[in-house]
């Protein structure tokens, strides 16, 4: 029985799976494949029997039984590589129960516009691997007959050759049911496997040293931890919503990467900032004791045309205080401060007739930093990596400016600048979008870019 008289397109209505199918919990999550398809593929025999309805849903007419001594194997798929896998998967393990074991009768497959091809295809492809190249990644100086035992034991048959100039290589046979093996690497990984990963000596390399941004990263990392700081990790991906509306945000186009086709709305957008997972974060804890007092060190991704991959990463800090008051207001300055000393009202500026009671000020403020609070945070991160604080529009440290950012509550938030560039803002967070991540305690939050520490250093 030829495939090409089995396999037509037949013009069903467009409403026939999304009306049939569309309340079943096992189906449905398939009809996206074909919905907008104007034809979908039907599987029948000579008599005309549906036997399937790929990739929806499979005939009972052809369900195998424990009589059933034929079968045959109809693999449809979005992507001929993916579908070869599969098929010679499928029919490789099948053939393990054959009468005569190991046999598999081919199908010659006829499409609509004429092309013929014959499935499957399970012959050997060969793949040619250099002895130094797995004795290099493996780390064990291994000889070539225990190499070539090693890869016998991973179903790979190797045969080992010279090469022009007189080195060992090994000519890989890969077979139909090892579809993982796609690059040299694979074959040494395999060797490593068959050695035994704990039969490995540890070592460390000679020219190992770390990035300068990992290394100031866990710098950063260890202090706010002794700050009485909690680590969290969250996910890089997150929802269009979240990233935007959940806070106040409005897309201008210009700085998120959207991804495509995404296999849940969870995963819409890469991240354009660490606030989303920390307050969904203290959002899944918001009954865990007060205060709530996290931090992440990671990075975001933003749009960058002069980046060959049209993007580029950014190292962030970001830390969130949560309690049953923001810990906010006798932390940040340029709002009203209540000191111990006198009472004094602060706008933010410095004016000569009073520098005495600005100075003062900045010194309760640094002394509450004791408290762990963000504003005192970021004071405490200034001051590890040697950053003075200084007077409005000075480029030699960093200092603070009134901010309108939307997801912060209005007057309740400041930009901090480090020699003249913004480099991050914190503030109280504002209750729509507290409300957003259902979290009902006062929160305050700063993010920063920590890149700008070592971009000045270089430059």
């Amino acid at each position: 029985m030829r495939t090409d008289q089995m396999r037509h397109y037949h013009n069903l209505s467009h409403n026939l799976p999304s009306t049939f199918w569309q309340s079943d919990l096992k189906l449905k999550k398939f009809l996206h494949i074909i919905e907008n398809s104007s034809v979908y593929p039907v599987l029948y025999d000579c008599n005309r029997t549906v036997l399937s309805l790929p990739p929806i849903i499979n005939g009972a007419h052809s369900a195998i039984t424990l009589e059933t001594k034929n079968v045959f194997i109809e693999c449809t798929a979005t992507d001929l590589t993916k579908a070869n896998v599969v098929l010679n998967t499928m029919v490789t393990m099948f053939s393990t129960y054959c009468e005569r074991k190991f046999e598999v009768e081919p199908v010659e497959v006829i499409y609509s516009d004429g092309r013929s091809y014959v499935y499957p295809d399970i012959s050997l492809y060969h793949m040619e691997v250099p002895l130094s190249y797995i004795t290099d990644i493996v780390g064990v100086p291994l000889e070539e007959n225990e190499v070539a035992s090693l890869l016998n034991k991973m179903q790979l048959h190797a045969v080992k050759s010279l090469s022009e100039d007189k080195k060992c290589t090994f000519t890989v046979s890969v077979p139909p049911t090892r579809s993982d093996i796609l690059h040299p690497c694979d074959v040494a990984e395999d060797v490593a496997i068959a050695y035994g990963y704990n039969e490995i000596p540890k070592r460390i390399p000679a020219s190992l040293n770390p990035l300068p941004l990992n290394q100031f990263s866990d710098l950063i990392r260890s202090e706010i931890a002794m700050c009485g700081f909690t680590e969290v990790l969250t996910w890089v991906l997150c929802s269009y919503k979240e990233d935007f509306a959940m806070l106040n945000r409005r897309d201008d186009k210009s700085t998120a990467v959207i991804i495509g086709n995404p296999r849940s709305s969870d995963f819409e957008v890469v991240r354009t900032s660490l606030m989303p997972g920390m307050l969904k974060t203290i959002g899944h804890n918001k009954d865990h004791p007060k205060p709530i007092k996290i931090f992440e060190v990671g990075d975001i991704v933003l749009l960058d045309e002069t980046k060959d991959v049209g993007a580029a990463n950014r190292r962030q800090l970001a830390a969130l205080y949560c309690g049953a008051t923001s810990g906010f207001e006798i932390a940040i300055y340029g709002m009203v401060v209540k000191l111990d000393a006198e009472d004094y009202e602060c706008d933010g500026t410095i004016s000569d007739s009073s520098p005495d009671a600005y100075t003062l000020q900045r010194k309760n403020l640094i002394s509450a930093c004791s408290a762990n609070l963000i504003h005192g945070l970021v004071d405490r991160v200034m001051e590890a990596i040697g950053c003075q604080f200084v007077q409005s529009g000075d480029n030699a440290g960093y200092y603070l400016e009134r901010a309108d950012e939307p997801e912060f509550l209005p007057g309740r938030q400041a930009s901090i600048l480090y020699k003249g560039k913004r480099i991050g803002a914190f503030g109280i967070v504002h209750p729509e979008v507290l409300n957003n991540f259902d979290i009902p305690d006062a929160c305050s939050f700063v993010e920063l870019n920590i890149e700008s520490f070592l971009q000045s250093q270089v430059s």
